[in-house]
């Protein structure tokens, strides 16, 4: 199930990452440039960082200066984040385009790269909550209570995995149309935001 490689391939991601364990690390991907899984790992990849950003910008003793650099580089993180999920929609544009829907098919509330997107990030959800059943500087209280939370995440997993699978199991019988609406984030833009072509037209 493509589901299924796409944890495969998440889990790797984290795993790799938490051997340096540093938002600057260089990520090192080990399949083919341009492919499907060269593309997922690169994804989860950056979501992980991401996840680290955000918990430093949230220490409370971060200095303005750096909490704002650290703010921008999330911003910047997630254009790059939103750019490598169309990609992955531009596979699956191109592997069922022969596909003739049915009369009847139907188009779904989001498409299969965004369900992956969310997929990618329950991965890290189960990685660091596991981190917080096992540790030892802390009570059994919190340890079950995470335990608790860890199966929910579990849970979640299994049953978004076998939906992206039945997703794509329509796409191919022609029971649901693939369509992709780009994102059109407008804040980075220059030419769109108007605090940024402002400031552009500023003579200071």
């Amino acid at each position: 199930m493509f589901a299924d490689k796409c944890n495969k391939i998440f889990k790797r991601a984290i795993e790799d990452y938490h051997k340096i364990d540093h938002v600057d690390a260089q990520t090192e991907n080990p399949y083919t440039q341009g492919s499907i899984e060269w593309i997922l790992y690169e994804k989860n990849w950056i979501d992980t960082v991401q996840w680290h950003l955000e918990d430093m910008v949230r220490d409370p003793g971060i200095s303005p200066g750096k909490g704002l650099a650290i703010k921008r580089r999330i911003d910047r993180s997630n254009q790059e984040r939103t750019d490598l999920v169309e990609r992955i929609d531009e596979y699956f544009l191109e592997k069922f385009k022969h596909i003739k829907p049915k009369k009847d098919a139907r188009i779904n509330t989001e498409s299969p790269a965004w369900a992956i997107d969310r997929l990618s990030i329950l991965a890290l959800k189960i990685f660091h909550m596991k981190e917080q059943t096992e540790r030892k500087d802390t009570d059994e209280a919190h340890r079950k209570l995470c335990q608790m939370k860890l199966d929910i995440l579990r849970e979640q997993q299994a049953d978004l995995s076998e939906s992206i699978q039945a997703l794509l199991e329509d796409y191919q019988q022609g029971e649901k149309v693939m369509k992709v609406y780009r994102q059109m984030k407008m804040y980075n833009d220059p030419k769109l935001n108007p605090v940024l072509y402002a400031a552009k037209k500023s003579p200071g």
